[in-house]
């Protein structure tokens, strides 16, 4: 599998979720699930969290992609959108919260 961008900011979302101690998976994304569905799907001290990756900040979610945002925080979970450093540090900084 090729490296990507998006590949890329996974790798350092996963290394930061391990360091931080938090319970993640990474979905099926073979047509079987639901569309919209994040990139990462984990627990933070009992707190469900989604995480979309993008490479970049000009890679917008899709529609669907932000309709689960929504349900998401409506069900009482957090949803981030991760495209740097700097926005893994934001979901770092959320799991230090607690």
């Amino acid at each position: 599998m090729a490296d990507t961008p998006e590949k890329r900011i996974k790798k350092k979302l996963v290394q930061m979720l391990k360091q931080e101690g938090v319970w993640y998976f990474f979905p099926a994304a073979n047509g079987m699930g639901r569309a919209g569905i994040p990139d990462v799907i984990g627990v933070v001290k009992g707190r469900f969290i989604g995480i979309e990756c993008k490479a970049d900040a000009t890679k917008k979610p899709t529609a669907l992609q932000m309709q689960c945002a929504a349900h998401i925080r409506e069900a009482g979970g957090a949803w981030f959108l991760v495209y740097d450093d700097v926005s893994t540090e934001i979901v770092r900084q959320f799991i230090r919260s607690f």
